[in-house]
């Protein structure tokens, strides 16, 4: 028997408890209603809000970003900020949250309520190791000497499926890759054996594999633990995949109920109906190439009147998302050909090379895929073809010249034609300076024209964007996550680039905006006669926007074709494993149908992960 069996079974053995009477109400939540004191009064984030939680069971909460989920999450847990106001009830086994003390509530969080957060970088503290941060929750709530916690805080890596936890129990947070980092955050989370826990968008930025791998991980641990999740998420797919339960939520309220089959094959609520409308995962095999993605409009007819939601297409002037006539896939004269590329970096445990002879070519007006895994070298290869990072072999030329070889000085003049869109909005702007100091700072940095001319194209690529004639006074904090990523978009393209490397632009946005977004760049693509590198791990999005993909794996180019043939027939082992783990809601979906993922990569699912419940 193996160490790693043998924590696995002795942490299972040591949470191995009676079993609960499964079905009973643990969460009550009683016309809960939360009030926000702002510059324009008390604004009101959560309204009347009803919603029951039973043992065992996991029940998901979906909906737009601001509707109100995860307020709702942290009311639970109290742990919204001071000037909040909270009206209601919140019962959790019989008590009313709202009512209990300080020390109360010190004891009901990571012990019996427990929460994973979206961002694991932003909620781990980076100046602790993990392993201390794990000991920290387990000594707060149970009494273990340091060293009984450590040896648990081991045992939770492995339960997690950390690779060499003891050895990597040292480590800091920024030494671990995304996935890793959030199997942290549910080591953390699961560590005192929760009765509920609570999961806030905890694959949004993870690839379709990893994605898979933290599912299934929760739900044999609510499974093993008799845990009940709450999975707040605007993935459709996965909804439909691993939830029992589904609740949505538009503007503070909850608009429709009911079981994850029932609602995803007759849902009632007209804005159900639209996000079930715009999801690229929604099952119906719809490949979206007769038009636009549809997108979900809200108008009121009166004043007082609730929402009406309107589910429709917008006007375009493409036939198709990947171009009304797509370019061959192999140019005479690509715009991009990569050729043999290698880049290579010296880490924390020896010499890696992360590019690993890649070749690939992109032509004028094509957009390609590029899918992989985590540290599968897709973003080191897109920092390498900016020359943010120095290639060490290979060529990349642009029209035919090598930008591997050129000079700092002599590669400035060719900067301009290839620009970059990050993946996080919020992240990717400057918060202190307006929108049109970073617009204009691009055009200052290139030696664009006078300010009268810097004024002109600012206003023009910021009407060109769909963004408000009053954008470029404000800051980005005063935007939605759908605009920021348009003033992103913007900045890239007032240079008027040639090439634009998107990297997962869309993965930190809700279907209704992530249409919005992807309608926008093939409008633009027709518009600006662009070329994509669109990087994803979202393989549902690459099949609608990209006319070729490319599978990454290892720093490798593993398989490349048409979209549809490696989406329909795909070739190689691991892209057959990329395509069997993509989540993808259909009508009668339901979480008793889930079942382990026997066709994702080996390290997806293991017998002896967890002791069957």
């Amino acid at each position: 028997m193996t160490t790693s069996h043998t924590a696995h079974t002795a942490y299972s053995a040591r949470t191995a408890t009676a079993p609960s009477a499964h079905g009973e109400l643990l969460l009550d939540i009683q016309r809960l209603n939360v009030f926000f004191k702002g510059t324009r009064g008390e604004q009101q984030a959560v309204r009347d809000l009803d919603l029951q939680l039973r043992r065992g069971e996991t029940l998901a909460l979906v909906g737009e970003s601001g509707c109100g989920k995860s307020t709702t999450a942290l009311a639970i847990l109290r742990l919204l900020a001071p000037s909040a106001r909270l009206d209601g009830r919140i019962d959790f086994n019989g008590r009313n949250v709202l009512s209990l003390t300080p020390p109360e509530l010190r004891n009901l969080r990571g012990k019996n309520i427990s929460m994973i957060f979206q961002e694991p970088m932003t909620s781990l503290n980076p100046v602790y190791t993990i392993g201390e941060q794990i000991v920290e929750t387990l000594r707060q709530h149970e009494s273990l000497s340091a060293r009984e916690a450590r040896v648990r805080a081991i045992e939770l890596l492995e339960l997690v499926r950390l690779p060499q936890a003891a050895r990597r129990i040292d480590d800091y947070p920024h030494h671990l890759s995304g996935g890793q980092r959030q199997r942290i955050m549910i080591a953390m989370a699961v560590a005192c054996k929760p009765q509920l826990l609570i999961a806030d968008e905890p694959t949004t930025a993870l690839d379709v594999t990893i994605q898979a791998q933290i599912l299934e991980l929760l739900d044999n641990l609510r499974r093993e633990l008799s845990m009940s999740l709450l999975l707040i998420t605007h993935d459709l797919g996965v909804v439909s995949q691993w939830a029992d339960r589904v609740a949505v939520m538009h503007g503070g309220r909850k608009v429709e109920e009911a079981e994850t089959a029932r609602l995803f094959a007759q849902p009632q609520h007209a804005y159900t109906r639209g996000l079930l409308g715009a999801s690229l995962h929604a099952g119906k095999d719809l490949h979206y190439r007769d038009g636009p993605l549809p997108e979900i409009r809200t108008h009121r007819e009166t004043a007082s009147a609730d929402p009406v939601f309107t589910l429709f297409r917008p006007e375009s002037v493409f036939a198709s998302a990947s171009g009304v006539s797509a370019p061959p896939a192999a140019a005479e004269h690509p715009l991009l050909s990569v050729r043999e590329l290698v880049t290579e970096y010296s880490g924390r445990h020896g010499h890696v090379r992360a590019v690993d002879q890649v070749s690939f070519d992109i032509a004028q007006g094509e957009t390609v895929g590029l899918v992989g895994e985590s540290g599968c070298g897709k973003s080191t290869l897109s920092r390498t073809l900016l020359r943010l990072l120095q290639p060490t072999s290979g060529q990349i030329l642009l029209d035919g010249t090598d930008l591997a070889q050129l000079s700092p000085r002599a590669l400035q003049p060719w900067r301009p034609r290839i620009q970059m869109v990050f993946q996080d909005p919020y992240a990717s702007l400057n918060p202190r300076r307006t929108v049109h100091d970073i617009l204009e700072s691009v055009l200052v940095v290139h030696g664009h024209g006078n300010r009268q001319a810097r004024q002109a194209a600012i206003t023009a690529i910021l009407d060109r964007v769909g963004l408000p004639s009053d954008s470029a006074q404000r800051y980005p904090h005063e935007f939605s996550g759908g605009q920021r990523q348009r003033i992103g978009i913007a900045r890239a393209l007032i240079l008027k680039p040639s090439l634009l490397i998107l990297d997962e632009p869309v993965s930190a946005l809700d279907v209704s905006i992530q249409a919005q977004i992807l309608n926008l760049l093939v409008e633009l693509k027709q518009a600006f006669q662009l070329s994509y590198l669109f990087i994803s791990h979202d393989l549902a999005v690459v099949r609608y926007i990209a006319d070729r993909a490319l599978v990454m794996n290892g720093g490798r180019i593993v398989e490349s074709g048409r979209v549809q043939d490696v989406w329909s027939r795909p070739q190689h082992a691991y892209t057959q494993q990329l395509i069997a783990a993509v989540p993808a809601a259909r009508e009668g979906s339901s979480a008793d149908s889930r079942s382990p993922l026997g066709q994702a990569p080996v390290q997806a699912a293991s017998p002896h992960l967890l002791r069957a419940a």
